[in-house]
């Protein structure tokens, strides 16, 4: 305390006295719930709204920034009545008092935020929203299904964004109120339906943004319950990107838009060729590799065969060589008359040179179909051994979808027991790979 009784006491300037001062209602009141009319609303250039709240009695200048003002989703209007989530403040430089605004509703929801708050904590308790059982969105659907309102624009947006980027995907629409008494029931109607039918391969569930009592429908625990059982993937784009619905978090896939949604549900039909003539360009790499090995293979077995010719070439030159050595060895008579004698026996066995090139035409044409059917049996094999590869080839299986996760060791995991809570793993995709932390794990048996 202050007193001006004694002239030795300090005396406080004017802005030491508005810091103190605001010291103390930071701290005694803080952030305070108030519900009041707005007036005066200016939106400055800076994004920065500035206006007054008021009742029948009394008036206080509040100021939303920016940032949480992008937040709100919906401009306020003069004239409206509010509850403001607020901090209070004094404004040092013309001691002007002011609530700093940090959120708004209109008056009257605070009982649903309540209950928002209320389901989304109940059904977080039982697993509706776990990530862990979410199902992901097939990446090239022939069919996708729209719930949504047959005059809503989120269906404009779908239509259009389907139409340009995957014109090949045909698209059914369940028609459903996203807003309203009956919107609830439909919804459910609806979702049941797509679900039932089972003739697409994701779903959307859209409608445009909107305060919290337009999404209210979307907040409905029985619809919350059909999506997370639903084998169908189901994706949300309810709202704008600040819109925030149960359905958002039951969902497999968020969206922050209807169009986002379009974008998510399936590859665009560019991006589907670009990876149909990347997988065609690899095929051929590996049959080209495939032949070039096949043809070593062939030529190596070709070089390895040897014609009846050369065999009787190589046993000529093995007798001349023996005839130079004997008439070599003969110095004597006796030798001479055996040398005679084995030339006489040497004749004799020389074969015919005639008849036997007549064999090795003979052989040469009887080979040449013989070579012809070997090889015909060989390429059958091999086109055997190549398809039954390409059935085995893991870069395969990873194209249509799957995974390979390795621990940090490099070892494939086969079963969530080989791997312990906070471990790294590294998952290799058709294109690219990903190093994660394991946050959670279910040993199932």
């Amino acid at each position: 305390m202050y007193s001006t009784a004694n002239s030795t006491t300090r005396s406080l300037t004017v802005s030491q006295l508005n810091r103190h001062i605001a010291a103390l209602l930071e701290q005694q009141v803080g952030r305070i719930w108030v519900e009041g009319e707005i007036s005066n609303f200016t939106q400055a250039a800076s994004g920065h709204w500035y206006f007054t709240i008021k009742d029948e009695r009394a008036a206080v200048k509040a100021v939303m920034f920016r940032g949480r003002a992008l937040r709100v989703g919906f401009m306020p209007k003069q004239g409206e009545k509010y509850r403001f989530y607020a901090a209070v403040t004094l404004y040092e430089p013309r001691g002007d008092y002011q609530l700093q605004v940090e959120s708004l509703q209109r008056a009257g929801l605070g009982d649903l935020h309540a209950e928002f708050e209320r389901l989304k904590q109940k059904l977080a308790d039982e697993g509706l929203f776990d990530s862990a059982s979410k199902k992901t969105p097939i990446r090239v659907p022939q069919r996708i299904g729209v719930v949504t309102s047959l005059a809503a624009a989120a269906l404009r947006d779908v239509l259009t964004t389907m139409r340009r980027r995957a014109p090949h995907v045909e698209v059914y629409v369940y028609p459903a109120a996203v807003q309203g008494e009956e919107a609830q029931e439909q919804l459910c109607t609806a979702l049941g339906k797509a679900i039932a039918d089972q003739a697409v391969d994701t779903i959307l569930l859209v409608r445009g943004g909107g305060s919290l009592e337009d999404l209210w429908s979307f907040n409905s625990e029985r619809l919350a319950r059909l999506i997370k059982a639903s084998p169908i993937p189901i994706i949300s784009g309810v709202g704008h990107e600040t819109d925030v619905t149960i359905a958002d978090f039951v969902a497999d896939v968020r969206a922050p838009t209807p169009t986002a949604a379009a974008e998510l549900c399936c590859a665009s039909q560019a991006q589907s060729n670009a990876d149909l003539l990347g997988l065609f360009r690899r095929l051929q790499q590996c049959q080209a590799r495939i032949l070039e090995r096949a043809s070593l293979r062939l030529d190596r077995a070709t070089g390895r065969l040897v014609s009846p010719e050369q065999r009787i070439l190589h046993r000529r030159q093995q007798l001349q060589q023996l005839v130079a050595r004997m008439q070599r060895s003969a110095t004597i008579q006796p030798q001479q008359q055996q040398l005679r004698y084995l030339q006489h026996r040497l004749l004799r066995c020389v074969p015919q040179t005639q008849g036997a090139r007549q064999q090795v035409v003979l052989a040469q044409k009887r080979l040449q179909p013989l070579v012809q059917q070997q090889l015909q049996q060989h390429q059958q094999r091999l086109r055997a051994v190549c398809h039954t590869l390409h059935a085995l080839n893991p870069e395969a299986i990873v194209d249509r979808g799957y995974a390979i996760v390795r621990n940090q060791h490099g070892d494939i995991i086969k079963r969530s027991v080989d791997v312990q809570a906070n471990e790294p793993l590294h998952i290799q995709l058709a294109q690219g790979h990903l190093l994660v932390k394991l946050k959670q794990k279910h040993d199932l048996l």
